[in-house]
């Protein structure tokens, strides 16, 4: 049996960035307690399965056969289960309860470059119209964002800024069936979006190309905007395409 009911805390040297890659800048480390509650290592424990492939795409995640396994209550496995749904990593369906999700390389491919082509046509279209307002209402989202992104557990509130972000800046395109599309499109790329923030590096970008983007629209200049916003969501695909191939070749090596 894979226990973990009696791990509860460890001490871990941790920064704003660190939790996500390896890379500690000296001014940002500090030496902190972090206590881990069972619901946390449980999230981590189930992650790991899926990630590393032992939980199959649209496997059943069953929480009394869970809780059993990791010996704990079905309680903590309830609330794991919900943070990896935020997380992307699992969906619950009528009937059917919890499952983990497809994480498939093509269709990052599909997503992302639609992504692109139309969310480079509303940045386009509606940066000529933009308010000074508006920027400010940008400027507000980006800082909100830029602190969430410095945070443990907060996938919902990363991927819900990130959309009001970019929403905010495609405005005044006045293109509403484009934006119904990429709406669409966001939600369906929104647990490969967690997940570059997550595990792909992409918290290590986020914050200068979302500053660059903003800075080109006050700017005026539709060609730079566009070319970043591209750069931005192309790179995006790139890094979590690596990261799916890496995970892929490991489980098939294991």
């Amino acid at each position: 049996m894979h226990s973990i009911g009696v791990l509860f805390c460890f001490c871990t040297l941790h920064s704003k960035y660190n939790l996500y890659n390896n890379t500690l800048k000296p001014w940002e480390i500090s030496m902190a307690i972090e206590y881990k509650t069972r619901t946390q290592l449980v999230v981590e424990t189930i992650r790991e399965k899926i990630l590393s492939g032992e939980i199959t795409a649209g496997q059943p995640l069953r929480q009394a056969a869970l809780a059993e396994e990791l010996n704990v209550s079905r309680i903590p496995v309830r609330e794991a289960l919900l943070q990896l749904e935020a997380e992307g990593l699992v969906s619950f369906e009528p009937h059917k309860g919890a499952t983990a999700t497809e994480l498939n390389v093509e269709q990052v491919d599909e997503l992302f470059e639609l992504r692109a082509m139309l969310e480079s046509d509303l940045l386009a279209a509606s940066i000529p119209h933009l308010t000074d307002e508006t920027l400010a209402e940008a400027s507000v989202l980006l800082e909100r964002l830029d602190k969430a992104l410095g945070k443990e557990n907060a996938a919902n509130t990363w991927s819900e800024l990130n959309s009001d972000y970019h929403n905010c800046l495609y405005s005044a395109a006045g293109r509403p069936q484009t934006q119904d599309l990429v709406n669409t499109l966001n939600k369906n790329a929104d647990r490969y979006i967690r997940m570059h923030l997550l595990w792909a590096g992409g918290i290590s970008k986020a914050e200068s190309e979302h500053n660059d983007i903003l800075s080109l629209c006050k700017k005026r200049d539709v060609e730079g905007a566009v070319a970043r916003l591209k750069q931005h969501i192309l790179g995006s695909r790139d890094e979590i395409k690596a990261f799916l191939l890496a995970r892929e070749q490991a489980n098939a090596v294991s």
